[in-house]
C-alpha cells in the first residue's frame, strides 16, 4: 500500500466510522494490524483518531478486550506525539485502560475458576486396548483435527469481524467485512469436533441399496430391516445364505438389501497392526477385508467392529458414542449410545480373565463400534478414508449430577 492509497483508505475508514457502519471495525482493525502507519505517512493525530475509534467499535464482550486494550495502549502512547496532547485526555484514556483491564480480569476469573485438587484423578482415566493402537489413538486423531481445522478454518476477514457489532445493522450479505456467522466461529460447534476422540477408517467405505459399482477390496451383503438382519452371499446370479449354500428367493431390487464394500488401504501411517489378516491377499487388501469380515448388522444398522476396547470407572463417568458431527454430509446416519457398565453379553472369561491385570481392578469395559445406516430415501453413501465416522465423549455418570431449577435456589438464599 502506497502513502496515497493509505490516505484514501484512512479517509474511507473515517467515513464509515462517522456513518456508524458495521464494516468499520473489521476493516480498521485489519488495517492497523497489517500496516505500519508511520511508514505510510499518517500523522500522529490521524493514528490516534484511528486507534481510539477502533477501540470504541469493539463489541462489548470481555473476550474481545485483549484487542481493545491493545488499541487503547497504542493510542495512549501516540497521544504524547500529537499536537493536542492534554493531561486530562491522557487520564481519561488511562481510566479506560484500567476499566478494561479490570473487566477482562473478572472475565478470566469467571472462565478459569480455581479448581479444587483432584481427589481421585485416576477415576477419570480411559484406558484403550485395540489391535490398531497407533492408528486409532494417534494418526486418526491427527487426521480428524486437520480435517475439521481445514473444513471450518475462518478467513482473515471473518476472524476480524468476530470482534465487532454494528450499532445499526444494514442488509449487506455480499460484504465480506461483516460476515462472521460461520460454523467455525461457534465454540460449542467446534468443541464437539476438536475435543472428542474420533474413530475413522484407513480406507474408503461405501454402503448402498444396489450392487452397482462396489469398491474393489471386498463386498458384504445383508438383508436388513428393523428387528431382523441376515448376511448373504452372491453366487451364480443368486443370493444365498452366508452360512451355507441355501439359495434364497430374494430379488436384487429388494428394498431391504444393503451392499457394503471397502477400498484398498489408503492410509500409510498405521504403525502397529495386531489384527489377524487373510493370508491370500496383501495387507493393502487384507486389512480392509478383515474389517469387512468382522462387520455385523443390527437391524438396519451396519456395525463396523473396530476392536476398540475402553476401560473406565463407571461410577465416575460414562462414554457417549455417536455418529461424527459431519457424517450426514456423506449420506449416512450414525447411531448413538451411552457406555456405562460392562454389558452382560460377553462370555464369563471377558469379565474374569485368567490374565487379568492389576490396573483393571474396579474398572468396567466396553467396546466402541461404529453403527451407521442409510437414511430412508437414500440409495448410496460414500465415506472417504480418514473421515471421522464415530465420536466418543466422556460424560459424568448420571448419579454424579442433577439439573436444578435456579428459581428454587434463589428462594433459599
Amino acid at each position: 500500500m502506497t502513502p496515497q492509497e493509505a490516505r484514501a483508505h484512512y479517509n474511507y475508514l473515517l467515513t464509515l466510522c462517522i456513518r456508524k457502519e458495521e464494516a468499520f471495525g473489521p476493516l480498521a482493525f485489519t488495517f492497523i494490524k497489517e500496516q505500519n502507519l508511520d511508514q505510510l505517512g499518517l500523522t500522529p493525530e490521524e493514528q490516534f483518531n484511528l486507534y481510539m475509534a477502533t477501540a470504541d467499535a469493539f463489541a462489548a464482550e470481555p473476550k474481545r478486550y485483549t484487542h481493545k486494550l491493545e488499541c487503547l495502549l497504542k493510542a495512549q502512547q501516540i497521544l504524547r506525539r500529537t499536537q493536542f496532547y492534554d493531561p486530562g485526555l491522557s487520564q481519561h484514556i488511562a481510566r479506560d485502560i484500567q476499566k478494561t483491564t479490570a473487566e477482562m480480569e473478572i472475565y478470566n476469573e469467571a472462565m478459569r475458576p480455581q479448581r479444587a485438587p483432584a481427589l481421585a484423578a485416576d477415576r477419570h482415566r480411559i484406558i484403550v486396548e485395540t489391535d490398531l493402537p497407533d492408528y486409532f489413538l494417534k494418526t486418526a486423531q491427527q487426521r480428524a483435527a486437520a480435517y475439521y481445522q481445514n473444513k471450518y478454518k475462518l478467513t482473515k476477514d471473518a476472524k476480524a469481524a468476530q470482534h465487532f457489532t454494528g450499532q445499526t445493522r444494514k442488509f449487506e450479505p455480499d460484504n465480506p467485512a461483516v460476515q462472521k456467522e460461520f460454523a467455525g466461529a461457534c465454540a460449542p460447534f467446534m468443541a464437539a469436533r476438536t475435543t472428542a476422540v474420533h474413530l475413522m477408517l484407513p480406507f474408503d467405505l461405501k454402503i448402498s441399496r444396489t450392487p452397482e459399482d462396489p469398491l474393489e477390496a471386498g463386498l458384504r451383503i445383508w438383508y436388513a430391516k428393523m428387528g431382523y438382519s441376515f448376511p448373504l452371499r452372491y453366487e451364480l446370479g443368486k443370493l444365498c445364505s452366508y452360512y451355507d449354500d441355501q439359495v434364497l428367493d430374494i430379488p436384487m431390487d429388494d428394498p431391504h438389501l444393503l451392499f457394503v464394500s471397502v477400498s484398498e488401504l489408503k492410509e500409510k501411517d498405521l504403525g502397529v497392526v495386531e489384527r489377524p489378516l487373510p493370508n491370500d491377499v496383501p495387507m493393502e487388501v487384507g486389512l480392509p477385508r478383515a474389517f469387512l469380515d468382522g462387520s455385523h448388522a443390527l437391524g438396519p444398522f451396519i456395525q463396523l467392529v473396530c476392536n476398540f476396547k475402553v476401560w473406565f470407572d463407571a461410577d465416575a463417568m460414562s462414554l457417549l458414542i455417536q455418529g461424527a458431527p459431519d457424517l450426514h454430509e456423506y449420506g449416512l446416519q450414525g447411531g448413538a449410545g451411552l457406555l456405562t457398565r460392562s454389558y452382560a453379553t460377553e462370555k464369563i472369561h471377558a469379565y474374569a480373565p485368567s490374565n487379568r491385570k492389576p490396573w483393571q481392578d474396579g474398572l468396567s469395559f466396553n467396546f466402541v463400534n461404529m453403527h451407521v445406516q442409510l437414511p430412508e430415501g437414500r440409495e448410496s453413501a460414500f465415506v472417504p478414508f480418514n473421515t471421522p465416522i464415530f465420536s466418543i465423549y466422556p460424560v459424568l455418570n448420571k448419579q454424579s449430577y442433577r439439573f436444578e431449577d435456579a428459581r428454587t435456589l434463589e428462594k433459599t438464599q
